[in-house]
Formats: structure tokens, C-alpha cells, sequence
């Protein structure tokens, strides 16, 4: 029995999401180890993002069962409204599982998507929104200068190649210091990255005067929702495993995938020690001396570094097999 109406039913208007959602999935379960830093990141990612966005959007933000103190900063961040979505799942689903998630259940036309150790750039999402409009069969846009294998972009250089007004080219066009800024946040050793950036080359879409990339990355893009919902569901047998699903997907049902010639974002990866200053889109993140000066000598040398890894494996196996 029902005693009364719904207050509810009074209100004339409901609230109207914004033309693009913004998506984070976090991952953080313990503040140590590979984790030490990440909430740190975390909210130098967030902070960026608050502040450099040039459009409306609305915030989303999928954790992945994070550490207590994580997850604390994120409920405080959406009670002040600064996170207008939050899903706190309490067992970590993968990057899959949160896809299939947010990619289902965002509300806007768009969905800008982003690990969450992401520093964005001033104007990085309209510049992103621009690329994406000005192709009609975009899949999705990387706001970096990026390599990606080719075969994981075929549709799109099949359409570059048979479309007027558009030029594709194969050359090294890829600066090594865009390589390097990339691959060093990933924690890519400096020769092996030398090495592989010597024996590639790049494939690039010309239209109009504007250079595009083709390929695009998993820790940051945009793209429209119907597009991604086309490719839905993701395998989520593996944690991190299935990301390349997305690709393959995308490229078999003919969408192109595009980076960007400027910065628009920066990849930190896990930590911030690595780093002086967080600049405008024209600077750089650049490592500091005292991060080369901490006993860089010591760690090279052989015996030690086994001995570190013995350790390290030793202590992942406590705290994740027993």
C-alpha cells in the first residue's frame, strides 16, 4: 500500500547528461610496490583533467576494488561534483569488464576514454572531438604522435588509399623524441626502444594540411559511443590480456583508428618521481637528475638486480598466491 505521492512526480525537469562522458577505470589495490605512487598519479591525472577540459563533459569514473585510501579520495571527489559517476566494484572485472561496462552505460554522444595515470593537456578534448568529427567513420583518436602495427589498422589504410582528397604515406615520420617520450613512460628500456624504433615505419594519413597517425592506443582515446557499443561485448577472461580485442574489432567492422601529430596527453605510467614539472601542452615531462643520481650505477650491475627481482618475485608471491 502506498500512502502519499511521490514527491518526485512534481519535477518538471530531469537532468540532462552532457554530450561527452569522460571515462577512467582505476586500479590501484595496495599503496606499495609497483603501487607506491599511484594514488599520487592518480590525482595528478584527475587534477589535469578538472582543470585543462574545454568542454562540457560529464566524469565517470569505474575502480577496479582499489585500496581503502583510493577509493575514499574518490567518493570525496564525487560528493564536491567533481566526479559525476562512480562504480566501485568489489572484485577488479579486468579492462575488459570495465569497458564492457562504461562503453554500455555512458550516457553521452561521446566517450573520451583514459587510464587513470593520464596528465591531459589544455584543450586536449575539443582537439580530440574535431579529429574524430571530421571523419565520419572514425573509431577511435589518440591525442599523441603514435606507432601502432599495421595490421592491427588495415581498414584504415585500405580507405586511405582509395579515398579522394586523402594522401597516405609509409616513412619514418615519427620523431625519436616523440618514440622515446612515449615509450619511456612504459618503462621501455632506452636501447631495446632505439633498436625498435630504427627498424620501423610509420604509416600516415594526409588530409587537408593536417598529418594523422594510423593506429591509436589503449590508455587513451575518444570515440562515439555508437561505435564502440557496435564492438560490445569485450572478452573478459584475462585482466589486462584483451585489450587488443578492441582493435581488432574496431578494424575488422572497417573503423579507422588515428593519433594525433600534437601532445594533447601524456602517458605517466606509475610513478611521479621521474618527473620535474607538469607543463603546458608545448613542454615536456623530463626526468630529473636526482632520479639518475640515485644509485643508477649500483642497479646496473648484474648480481644485484637479480637479487632485487628474487625478492620482488618472492613478495608477489606472498601477497598474490598465498
Amino acid at each position: 500500500m502506498r500512502v502519499g505521492q511521490n514527491p518526485a512526480k512534481s519535477i518538471e525537469e530531469a537532468f540532462q547528461p552532457e554530450k561527452v562522458t569522460v571515462a577512467l577505470v582505476t586500479y590501484i589495490p595496495f599503496l606499495g610496490g609497483y603501487y607506491a605512487e599511484g594514488l599520487e598519479v592518480l590525482k595528478i591525472c584527475l587534477g589535469s583533467l578538472w582543470q585543462n577540459t574545454d568542454l562540457p563533459y560529464d566524469l565517470v569514473v569505474f575502480d577496479n576494488a582499489s585500496a581503502h585510501e583510493v577509493r575514499s579520495y574518490l567518493v570525496e571527489a564525487q560528493r564536491s561534483g567533481r566526479i559525476q559517476y562512480l562504480v566501485l566494484s568489489d572484485k577488479n572485472v579486468g579492462k575488459g569488464g570495465a569497458w564492457n561496462f562504461l562503453f554500455g552505460a555512458a550516457p553521452g554522444e561521446y566517450i573520451a576514454y583514459a587510464d587513470s595515470d593520464i596528465y591531459f593537456y589544455p584543450g586536449w578534448l575539443s582537439a580530440q572531438i574535431k579529429v574524430l568529427d571530421t571523419f565520419p567513420n572514425a573509431g577511435m583518436v589518440t591525442g599523441i604522435p603514435l606507432w601502432s602495427p599495421e595490421k592491427f589498422s588495415t581498414s584504415t589504410i585500405e580507405w586511405a588509399q582509395k579515398s579522394p582528397g586523402v594522401r597516405l604515406e609509409r616513412g619514418k615520420y615519427l620523431s625519436w623524441e616523440d618514440y622515446w617520450r612515449h615509450s619511456r613512460s612504459l618503462g621501455t628500456d632506452e636501447q631495446k626502444a632505439r633498436a625498435s624504433f630504427d627498424s620501423r615505419q610509420d604509416y600516415c594519413l594526409i588530409y587537408g594540411d593536417q598529418r594523422f597517425f594510423i593506429g591509436a592506443g589503449h590508455f587513451q582515446f575518444v570515440a562515439k559511443r555508437a561505435v564502440l557499443q557496435d564492438i560490445l561485448p569485450i572478452p573478459t577472461d584475462r585482466p589486462m590480456g584483451q585489450v587488443r580485442s578492441l582493435d581488432i574489432a574496431l578494424n575488422q567492422k572497417g573503423y579507422l583508428r588515428l593519433s594525433t601529430s600534437d601532445w594533447w596527453v601524456q602517458h605517466l605510467g606509475n610513478t611521479i618521481r621521474n618527473f620535474d614539472k607538469f607543463p603546458g601542452k608545448e613542454g615536456e615531462l623530463t626526468p630529473t637528475k636526482e632520479h639518475f643520481a640515485r644509485g643508477g650505477k649500483f642497479w646496473k650491475w648484474k648480481p644485484a638486480r637479480w637479487l632485487l627481482f628474487w625478492f620482488y618475485d618472492k613478495a608477489f608471491e606472498i601477497l598474490y598466491h598465498n
